[in-house]
């Protein structure tokens, strides 16, 4: 009988705490980090299961709360099991993204002259085509949202296992262990004022690999899609022409 609002109560307060958390304007930081903990407490079991269907749901729905998620993890389960329970909503989202993008493009033509009048559409297409898997795994890579790669791929001739679930479980990790990593770094930056000692190697490890991966990634993804792009312009005829 309690279950019809004490989910929306717990997730509610515990996205006020660390929402809030992260902003100024005199809010205490630490008591929103400990009532946020206390929520997760509260729950027991069923929080990392709430937790990842609410991030899988999101995800697939194309809402920008993916940073607010994935920082908020840590404050609430510990740094490891963030990255499992992040990790496993990105491949949820990922498969449900993909399985209702091609269900639509597939059943509507109208969808599909639509994505095809995109103009990043022909160069996704093209790369899939040329690459494969790899141009999948790179699109992972890049800082684009992760909603926005799970429903233009779908527009393509892409393998589900192979093509699609494979790289996007690796290519996805990076940005998971930057992300998970801030929200560590933050608890422990307040673990610290408040008096506790927490060793915080791996909190500023992990988002210096993350940060420094997407960046060169990024830079990459650049490049081949100049490649990409440029191979597709045919040669002009009338180069010699006077």
């Amino acid at each position: 009988m309690w279950r019809g609002w004490w989910w929306k109560v717990a997730v509610l307060a515990v996205a006020a705490a660390v929402w809030r958390g992260w902003q100024g304007g005199g809010w205490d930081r630490e008591a929103s980090f400990r009532l946020a903990r206390e929520w997760s407490e509260k729950l027991g079991i069923w929080a990392i299961p709430l937790y990842v269907s609410l991030h899988t749901i999101s995800i697939s729905l194309c809402l920008p709360s993916a940073i607010f998620f994935e920082t908020a993890a840590p404050l609430l389960f510990g740094f490891l099991p963030s990255v499992l329970c992040v990790f496993s909503a990105k491949i949820l989202a990922a498969s449900l993204s993909f399985s209702i993008g091609r269900l639509v493009f597939r059943s509507s033509s109208s969808a599909m002259e639509w994505a095809k009048r995109n103009r990043y559409f022909h160069m996704i297409s093209t790369g899939v085509e040329r690459d494969g898997w790899k141009f999948v795994l790179l699109a992972r890579f890049s800082p684009v949202p992760s909603y926005v790669i799970n429903y233009t791929l779908a527009a393509t001739e892409v393998r589900f296992l192979l093509d699609f679930i494979l790289p996007t479980a690796v290519g996805c990790l990076p940005m998971i262990l930057q992300n998970t990593s801030i929200g560590s770094l933050a608890g422990a930056a307040v673990a610290t004022a408040s008096g506790s000692k927490k060793s915080q190697i791996w909190s500023y490890f992990f988002p210096v690999v993350g940060i420094l991966s997407s960046v060169l990634i990024s830079l990459r993804i650049k490049k081949y899609s100049t490649q990409v792009s440029v191979a597709e312009i045919p040669p002009s005829k009338n180069n010699t022409d006077d």
